[in-house]
C-alpha cells in the first residue's frame, strides 16, 4: 500500500452495542408485565390520594410514575431493539428511548414543583385526611411494589434499562412505607401536617431520580464519552495493550444509547505491522475492556501519522469541478 494511503474498517454490527444483552421474550414479558402493574396502581393510588385528602399518596403516585417511566422505557428499548436500521437511521431507533427519558424527566420537574407547592398551603391550611382509606390504598401500593420487585428479579438484570427500573421500585418501597406510615400517625393522633409534610420528603427522592435521568439522557444527547470509557483512559490503555500500535489520534467515544457505545479513531502503525490485524486487535480490546460495540479504525500512514485521505478527496474534487 503507498505510504499517503489508508485503510478504514468498520464494525456494523448492530446487534449487540456496549453492555445491552440479546433481545429475548422473556425479559420483555417480565418488563411489559411490571408495567402494567405499577402503571395501573399508580393511576389507582393517584385517585385514592385525591378521594382522601392525602398528599403523600399523590407524591408517592407520582414516585411511581417514574418506576413505569423507567419500565416503559425498558420495553421500548427491547422492541426497537427488533427493528433494523434502514437508510435514514444508520444506528437504528436507539435514540428513542434516550428522547423519551428526557421528556419524561422534565415532566417530573414539573410533578415534583406541584407536589411541593400543595404541600405548602396545606401545612398552612390543614385539611381533612382519611386515614383508613390512605392505609389501605398505601399498604396495597407495598404489596405491588415487592411484586414488580420479584418479576425484575427474575429478568436479566445485566440490562442497564432493567437495572435502572429496579431501583426505581426498591425507592418507591421507600415512598410507599412513608406513606403508610403518615396513615398511621394521622389515625392514631390526628396529626395531619404529617402527611404534607412526608409528601414533600417523597418528592425529594422523585427530584433526585428525575435528576439522573435528565443527567444521563442530556450526556447522551450531547454524544458524552460514558464513565467507564473515557478517551484518555481508552487511549492509554490501547497503546499499552495493543502490539505494534505506535499512535492513536482523533479519538472519539460516545453512546448511542444507554449500554450502547461507539467509538472512532486514528491508529498508526508500527513499522512492521500488519494493518489489518492491528484493526482487528484494536476493536478486539474495545470491545473486551470497554464494551464499545460498534467501532470505526483508520489507519494512518507516514512517520508523522498525517492523514492524506482527506487532502486527495479534496485534490479529486477540485481537479474534476477545474474540468467542468
Amino acid at each position: 500500500m503507498p505510504p499517503h494511503a489508508h485503510t478504514e474498517d468498520h464494525d456494523h454490527d448492530h446487534g449487540g452495542h456496549g453492555h445491552a444483552p440479546a433481545v429475548s421474550a422473556r425479559n420483555e414479558r417480565r418488563v411489559l408485565f411490571a408495567f402494567a402493574l405499577t402503571f395501573g396502581y399508580m393511576l389507582v393510588e393517584a385517585v385514592g390520594g385525591w378521594l382522601s385528602g392525602s398528599l403523600a399518596l399523590i407524591a408517592d403516585a407520582g414516585h411511581m410514575l417514574t418506576d413505569a417511566s423507567a419500565l416503559a422505557l425498558a420495553w421500548g428499548a427491547f422492541r426497537l431493539a427488533r427493528r433494523p436500521p434502514d437508510a435514514l437511521r444508520t444506528y437504528g431507533f436507539a435514540r428513542f428511548e434516550v428522547l423519551t427519558g428526557f421528556v419524561n424527566a422534565l415532566a417530573l420537574f414539573g410533578l415534583t414543583g406541584w407536589i411541593l407547592w400543595e404541600a405548602a398551603q396545606r401545612l398552612r391550611q390543614p385539611g381533612e385526611i382519611l386515614a383508613g382509606p390512605m392505609l389501605i390504598v398505601a399498604l396495597i401500593g407495598l404489596a405491588v411494589n415487592l411484586i414488580v420487585l420479584r418479576i425484575l428479579r427474575g429478568a436479566d438484570r445485566t440490562h442497564v434499562n432493567i437495572r435502572g427500573a429496579t431501583l426505581h421500585v426498591m425507592g418507591d418501597l421507600l415512598g410507599s412505607v412513608a406513606a403508610i406510615l403518615a396513615a398511621v400517625v394521622i389515625w392514631a393522633t390526628g396529626w395531619t401536617p404529617i402527611d404534607p409534610i412526608l409528601s414533600a420528603l417523597l418528592s425529594a427522592l422523585i427530584l433526585v431520580a428525575a435528576w439522573r435521568l435528565l443527567r444521563d439522557t442530556l450526556e447522551i444527547l450531547l454524544e458524552a464519552a460514558p464513565k467507564e470509557a473515557q478517551p484518555a483512559a481508552v487511549r492509554a490503555y490501547l497503546l499499552s495493550h495493543v502490539e505494534g500500535l505506535a499512535a492513536v489520534e482523533h479519538l472519539h467515544v460516545w453512546s448511542l444509547s444507554s449500554g450502547k457505545t461507539a467509538a472512532t479513531l486514528e491508529a498508526q502503525p508500527a513499522a512492521g505491522t500488519d494493518p489489518q490485524e492491528l484493526v482487528r486487535a484494536i476493536k478486539r480490546e474495545l470491545a473486551q475492556r470497554f464494551a464499545v460495540g460498534h467501532a470505526t479504525v483508520e489507519i494512518l500512514w507516514g512517520e508523522a501519522g498525517e492523514v492524506c485521505a482527506l487532502e486527495a478527496e479534496v485534490a479529486e474534487a477540485e481537479a474534476l469541478a477545474a474540468k467542468s
